[in-house]
């Protein structure tokens, strides 16, 4: 385990490098947390207001990973077609063709997503669960990683779409990033100011890479006290006053996976209770469906999940018996 924890951690931090060389960020844990779920394959939602950083981001992180990118521009006229992809009539060969779409990559931004139709948006559906596109009754692979990073602004009402809850769910996270620091805004103006340096941002890891990273995230173990109290987390949303619905069991396989992975970019084989806390409010705030009486006092969805995380009972750590000298 020795072995495969430095491997991990070196491979971290030269991936962090290589981020931090062209994004300055305000919560440096975004990247561990976005890290923690393309080790799961898992698609993330990033929830700002524009100018932050967000589609930076998400090239300077494919560019990292070695993966290729894709963006789509989501607007109320975006056809479904214009996602999947759509067969023609090729007049040289007489025969129908399949032109794939942009959602045929390893990362797909789906800037501002909210400004599609809900058709448009639902077209995504079958290829966040299950990484396929099926088009005239045919089912095409796209093949791993696959990762969504969509965008979406919460200050914009008119001319949105809300996602529905069902979407909503296929997303393994929800990240903010926030407005830097006054010093890392004065870093950004000066590396930008002159130059692009996502130009030079070169790959540290490789498709074999990350396959290897999710295998081990698999192993990483859970001791019984501990997985009961990810479930009493995730059951305790369902119960919690002015939440009209719950952690779906789907979220809680989502939970589980991100403490397994956070477990292992950590290097250990094994899960702790701060490994649940920190991806508890990423993965599960996102999917609380909250009472009209709730949406109204403006309470957040991050601030309930923080409460409940304030009265669930943490086990001990010789109560899950998982010394670091176990690992």
């Amino acid at each position: 385990m020795q072995e495969t924890a430095t491997a991990v951690k070196e491979f971290k931090d030269k991936f962090f490098r290589s981020v931090r060389e062209v994004v300055v960020m305000a919560d440096e844990q975004i990247l561990e947390l976005m890290l923690t779920a393309v080790t799961c394959g898992g698609h993330i939602l990033l929830h700002d207001v524009p100018g932050v950083g967000k589609t930076l981001l998400a090239r300077t992180f494919a560019k990292a990973l070695g993966l290729s990118f894709n963006r789509i521009q989501f607007t109320p006229d975006l056809l479904p077609t214009d996602v999947t992809g759509i067969n023609y009539f090729n007049q040289k060969t007489r025969e129908f063709e399949f032109r794939p779409g942009p959602v045929f990559t390893n990362i797909l931004l789906a800037d501002e997503i909210n400004r599609a139709t809900p058709r448009t948006q639902s077209s995504l559906l079958e290829c966040m669960q299950e990484a396929t596109v099926t088009v005239d009754g045919v089912t095409r692979e796209i093949g791993f990683p696959f990762l969504v990073l969509a965008t979406e602004n919460p200050m914009e009402m008119e001319g949105t779409f809300p996602l529905p809850e069902a979407q909503l769910d296929r997303f393994f996270m929800c990240l903010q990033l926030g407005y830097p620091e006054r010093e890392g805004e004065k870093t950004i103006i000066r590396r930008f100011i002159n130059n692009d340096p996502l130009q030079e941002v070169e790959p540290v890891a490789t498709v074999e890479d990350l396959v290897k990273l999710r295998n081990l995230a698999a192993k990483v173990r859970f001791a019984e006290p501990v997985l009961d109290y990810l479930l009493s987390i995730t059951r305790e949303t369902r119960e919690t006053e002015g939440v009209r619905l719950g952690v779906s069991p789907r979220g809680t396989l989502y939970f589980a996976r991100a403490a397994q992975a956070l477990a292992l970019l950590r290097g250990r084989d094994y899960v702790i209770p701060d490994d649940i806390q920190d991806v508890a409010v990423p993965v599960l705030a996102h999917r609380l469906l909250l009472e009209t009486s709730f949406s109204l006092q403006d309470v957040s969805r991050g601030e309930i999940i923080k409460k409940i995380l304030a009265q669930v009972d943490v086990p001990l750590d010789e109560e899950y018996g998982m010394k670091a000298d176990e690992a």
